[in-house]
Order: structure tokens, then sequence, then C-alpha cells
């Protein structure tokens, strides 16, 4: 094992975990505040959670419910990061630029589709 790169790291250290779960809790905020998408998933995985309540829905179905949710959401911050980071490093327009940020947002859309399918999945049988 080469011992420059042993050198070279960092010691652990709480305080600065603290400040990157900080910098994480600020980046939660300024995707909740910037981007209009997340109220909409948001509104519609808190109308499912409210479902799962009232249909009394098995620990497995709340399971794939937190994920499918939680994956829509995951996809839409990183498309938001995205549409960020291109817009500060790409200001005029470039198809390139373009292409990043239409299948960022086309990422979007998959986990939404497969979060209506596990959606269906669950609560179909419920609602018939």
């Amino acid at each position: 094992m080469d011992h420059e790169l042993l050198d070279t790291k960092e010691e652990f250290s709480f305080i600065k975990r603290a400040k990157s779960f900080s910098h994480a809790g600020r980046g939660i905020l300024v995707f909740i505040k910037t981007t209009h998408n997340a109220w909409i998933h948001l509104v519609i995985f808190l109308a499912a959670i409210v479902l799962g309540i009232y249909f009394k829905i098995t620990v497995v179905e709340w399971m794939m419910l937190v994920l499918a949710g939680g994956l829509v959401l995951v996809a839409e911050a990183f498309n938001t990061a995205i549409e960020i980071d291109i817009n500060l490093t790409s200001p005029d327009f470039h198809p390139y630029a373009k292409d990043t940020k239409d299948v960022a947002a086309g990422a979007v859309l998959i986990a939404a589709l497969i979060a209506v399918v596990i959606g269906v999945f669950i609560f179909g049988h419920y609602l018939i």
C-alpha cells in the first residue's frame, strides 16, 4: 500500500461530519424551495401515505411505497442539481446542455412511472 496516500488522508472529525449534514440539509431546503415539481411529488406521496394508512397496507407494501416515493424524490433532486449546474456552466443555449436537461427530466419521468405502477400494485385491489 502506498504510504503517501495514507499521509494525505484527513482524520475523521465529528465536526466535519456535522457540517456535511448541515450542507445536505441546506441542499434539501434549496431543492424544496426552488423545485415546483417537488411539491407535486410530495403531495402525491402524502396522498399515497394517507391511502396506506386508510387501507392498512402491509409492511411490505409500506416498504415498496416508501421506496417508490423516495425514488421519485431522489430522481427529482438529481434533476434539479443537474439543471442548476447546466445553467451555471452553459448559460447560452447549447444542444448538449438541452440534451442533458432532457435526459435528467426523463429519468424523473421513468421514476414517476415506476411509482405509479407500484402504486397500482399496492392499491389496485383495495380500490376495486
